[in-house]
């Protein structure tokens, strides 16, 4: 009995990672339909009795601003053209830290951040950590950085409601996320650690000192041109 129960949660897991190759090697040719986190932001607001309206709107990368793509990489993973997918002197540098018991800066790199987004679930686990590893491998893999660029900022949360950068800029700032100034791709960078709390359409203080961190981390990486090493 327990080795035909282990051969079935062996099966299990395999069905269960060759679906998900599948899916990550689909998903590097069209648009997701939807994310996880957008399903599980609308299944909680129809428990809570709320009919909302969630803006997801695909845009390829070409009718994004550069400067979004640059303010993101600039924010969230500056290493982002270097590594495989996960950022060791990142992950080395957190570590140390919890075990001087520092507060934790978070270490998960863009490609992370598309993998829990588009397949997971919030909240911390080893198990999700692991499968959240398995889907960055086969992204790092299967899709070129544009791809994993291009999906991050379509599919991260820029506020409540509001996933991606062309409902982000339509919504906050009335434009399309072509015509995003460098500004206001800083702006929207800023509040990606926490959406729920921050506000690109009433920045607090803190958010404006983040956008203009991100400026100047921006020009540091060497502007536009920093997103050419991703093509090589």
């Amino acid at each position: 009995m327990i080795r035909r129960l282990l051969l079935l949660v062996l099966q299990i897991v395999l069905i269960a990672a060759a679906g998900g190759a599948l899916a990550v090697a689909l998903l590097g040719l069209i648009p997701p339909p939807t994310t996880s986190f957008i399903l599980q932001s609308r299944i909680s607001e129809m428990l809570r009795g709320n009919d909302v309206t969630i803006d997801f709107r695909w845009m390829p990368r070409e009718r994004i601003s550069p400067d979004l793509l640059l303010a993101v990489i600039a924010a969230e993973d500056q290493r982002f053209s270097q590594h495989q997918g996960f950022d060791i002197d990142a992950i080395e540098e957190a570590v140390e830290r919890n075990r001087r018991g520092m507060p934790i800066r978070g270490a998960s790199t863009i490609s992370q951040q598309v993998a829990k987004n588009l397949f997971l679930w919030p909240g911390r686990s080893y198990v999700r950590k692991v499968i959240e590893a398995y889907f960055t491998v086969l992204m790092e893999l299967f899709w070129s950085k544009e791809r994993i660029l291009e999906m991050y900022v379509n599919v991260a949360q820029f506020g409540q409601f509001t996933y991606g950068a062309e409902g982000a800029a339509r919504r906050f700032f009335g434009v399309s996320a072509a015509e995003l100034s460098r500004e206001q791709a800083a702006l929207l960078a800023s509040v990606l650690p926490s959406p729920s709390a921050m506000h690109a359409d009433a920045p607090s203080q803190y958010v404006r000192r983040r956008q203009r961190w991100i400026l100047g981390q921006m020009a540091a990486l060497g502007g536009r041109e920093h997103l050419r090493r991703l093509d090589s």
